[in-house]
Order: C-alpha cells, then sequence, then structure tokens
C-alpha cells in the first residue's frame, strides 16, 4: 500500500511538470475559445482563401451551364404544351418569361464585370476609420479587406463565389437584383410547368400485368398461366377518315399513350428538382439581404452592429446604427432611385445606373440636419 502511494506520489509530480512545460510554451495572454477556434480553422481559411478564386471560373460557367439548360427546356417542352392550349396565352408568357430573363442575364453579367470598388492607393482619403493590416493602408468608412482578393472592398458584403467577385458598393445592387429576379424566374416556371409535371411525372404508363402480343403466333399466355386466344385479345376500335380509303385507316386505342418520350420526361424532372432548390437557397437569401438592405447595414456590419448592441446593452446603452435612416429611404438608397431615377426606368427594367456617393465617404444619421441630405428622396 505504502508503494502504491509513492507511485501515484511520483507519477502526479511527474504528470504536473510536464503539463507546466507544456502550457509554458503555448501560454498567451490573448488566448481564449475564439483563438483556438480561428487556429483550428485555419487550414479551412487557407483552402478557401487560395482556391475559391481559382474554382470561381467554373462557378460562372455552372451558372451559365445551368440557366441555358432550364431556357432550353422550357422553349422545348413549355411552348409547344401553352401554344396548344391558347396561342394568346403563350405570346404573353413569352413576354413575361423574357422579361425575366433579361433582367435575370443582364444582371448577374454587370455583378460579375462590374467592379465592386477599392480605395484608391495614391490619393488622399480624407476619412479614414482605421488602417487595414494586411494592406497597411488607410481605410475608409463600410470598407474591409477581402482576404480572396487580397485587397479592401468599398462597403463589402461579401465575397461571392458563384460572381468570382467580391459584392461591394458599386455591384451590390446587381447582386440583389440578380438573386431576386432568378427568384421570381424560377417561380414562374414552376407555376406555368406545374400541369406538365403533373402530366409528365404520373401519366399513366403501360401496366405490367398488360400483355404482349406474340406476332405469328396464335395463342398467349399470361402471367397467371392461363392460355388466351389471339380472337379474345379485344382489338382496338377502327376510326375510318372519310376522305380515305379502307386501306388507309387509322387505328384510335382507348388506352392512354404517354405524351412525353423518356428524354422529355427526364428533363421535366430535372426542372422540377433544379428550380425547388433554386427557389428555396435563392429564396432564402434573398429574403435575408432585403432585411439588411431596410436595415441599412451588410452582412459584415450586421454582425459588427451585434456584437456593439450586445456590449452597449451590458452598460444600459442603446446602439443607433449610423446608416439607417428608415426603410423606406435605404430601399431607395441603395437602389439607386434619387435625382429623379424611378422604379420603372431603374429598376423593372435593365438599368446600368452607378449607386449615390463615391464609396469613400457616407452621410450618417447625425447628418440628418444638414443641407446635404436634402436631395434624398
Amino acid at each position: 500500500m505504502k508503494l502504491l502511494n509513492v507511485f501515484r506520489s511520483k507519477f502526479r509530480q511527474l504528470w504536473e511538470k510536464w503539463r507546466l512545460t507544456i502550457l509554458s510554451l503555448m501560454y498567451n495572454e490573448f488566448c481564449d475559445q475564439s483563438y483556438v477556434a480561428d487556429v483550428c480553422m485555419e487550414p479551412i481559411f487557407w483552402f478557401v482563401n487560395n482556391f475559391t478564386s481559382v474554382l470561381g471560373t467554373f462557378f460562372v460557367v455552372a451558372v451559365c451551364t445551368l440557366t441555358t439548360s432550364v431556357v432550353s427546356i422550357a422553349y422545348w417542352i413549355g411552348l409547344p404544351y401553352w401554344w396548344n392550349k391558347s396561342p394568346i396565352t403563350t405570346v404573353f408568357l413569352v413576354i413575361i418569361g423574357n422579361w425575366l430573363l433579361v433582367n435575370n442575364v443582364f444582371h448577374y453579367y454587370m455583378a460579375v464585370k462590374t467592379s465592386p470598388g477599392f480605395p484608391p492607393e495614391n490619393e488622399l482619403i480624407t476619412e479614414a476609420v482605421s488602417i487595414c493590416k494586411k494592406c497597411i493602408s488607410p481605410k475608409p468608412p463600410r470598407t474591409h479587406h477581402c482576404s480572396i482578393c487580397n485587397r479592401c472592398v468599398l462597403k463589402m458584403d461579401h465575397h461571392c463565389p458563384w460572381l468570382n467577385n467580391c459584392v461591394g458598393h458599386f455591384n451590390h445592387r446587381y447582386f440583389f437584383l440578380y438573386m431576386v429576379y432568378t427568384v421570381i424566374g424560377v417561380l414562374f416556371i414552376i407555376i406555368c410547368g406545374f400541369s406538365i409535371g403533373v402530366e409528365a411525372l404520373w401519366e399513366n404508363t403501360p401496366d405490367s400485368d398488360s400483355i404482349d402480343e406474340l406476332e405469328g403466333h396464335p395463342i398467349q399466355i399470361n402471367q397467371t398461366g392461363h392460355i388466351i386466344r389471339m380472337n379474345e385479345i379485344p382489338m382496338p376500335d377502327v376510326v375510318f377518315d372519310e376522305n380515305m380509303d379502307d386501306l388507309d385507316a387509322t387505328l384510335q386505342t382507348n388506352d392512354d399513350l404517354p405524351k412525353y418520350t423518356v428524354w422529355e420526361r427526364r428533363a421535366i424532372f430535372y426542372m422540377a428538382l433544379l428550380n425547388l432548390g433554386v427557389f428555396v437557397a435563392l429564396g432564402g437569401l434573398s429574403y435575408w439581404h432585403a432585411k439588411l438592405i431596410g436595415r441599412g447595414e451588410t452582412s459584415i456590419e450586421n454582425n459588427i452592429n451585434k456584437a456593439e448592441t450586445k456590449r452597449l446593452a451590458a452598460n444600459n446603452k442603446i446602439y443607433i446604427n449610423p446608416y439607417d435612416f428608415g426603410k423606406r429611404k435605404n430601399w431607395r438608397f441603395f437602389l439607386g432611385l434619387v435625382r429623379g431615377r424611378t422604379w420603372f426606368w431603374n429598376v423593372f427594367l435593365p438599368s446600368a445606373h452607378r449607386p449615390d456617393g463615391d464609396g469613400l465617404t457616407w452621410y450618417t444619421v447625425h447628418d440628418r440636419d444638414s443641407d446635404a441630405l436634402d436631395e434624398w428622396p
């Protein structure tokens, strides 16, 4: 027993010695759970930073390919279907569909090609709020560093791999309207193609118990083992055309023949899965960004504002977002509906107008009494 106690004491001393040695090598007064999580996530950050820009090209090609496939199938199957039902309705649907398609393609192209905006390198920035630790240069308000682009971005929202571009001050509107028109477009296809999907995916298929004709044989044997004579098999009704000879008669059966080929059914099934997935994914993302726009903040600022609200609430103070002018003004400013611009010409139709401001200086709620805001809607 005494020997066991000595062994325990020696083991505890040795364990404490090694524990203190390891802790001394890793000691950091700033070490906490967030720091440890960042260290563990560093390989993922490295992968994203180094390969997102490379994979971005493939994402753009994927978006273009998927969009082209959906439009092609809609013209291939949907257009003849609606034309047989009602030519007038088809013309109306084609106009609406192409309006959505033009807006979709335009806003995606502009979101990809338009620079989000970067702080000038060789010019004096009169209103800098901090110094970027990676760029070692002044940062204007609402500017953040993108580790993928390796540059600071004006009013940065996030880096979108599907655009292979950052979403910032000058292309944020294009990005949001692309999502909105995509959601409306897939909803339009789902509504117009619902009846097609029902017919194609749930149409009557040949029964497994049906009898297959054996050519040159006077009898058949069904699956129950009974012999059926050919003259006992019901023959299809024969309809003679008055303008044709008896030999040119056409046969009509009472059985429901499939209206769609195998490839058409596969295409419709592909459309159903793709459009439903896009509607749910982009619909949720559009709703989330719409809430942020209504509050006058970006995705990054949303996290910052939450942290500031929590920090000030602990001191019985209220945090006020300096860029929140109310939903109406926030939306009109985001869409650029100032200086005579309208919803019809600048939102419902493709418009390449630039957002108001240069992205370097920003009005705040503290400027409400200034004359600078008189031009705002």
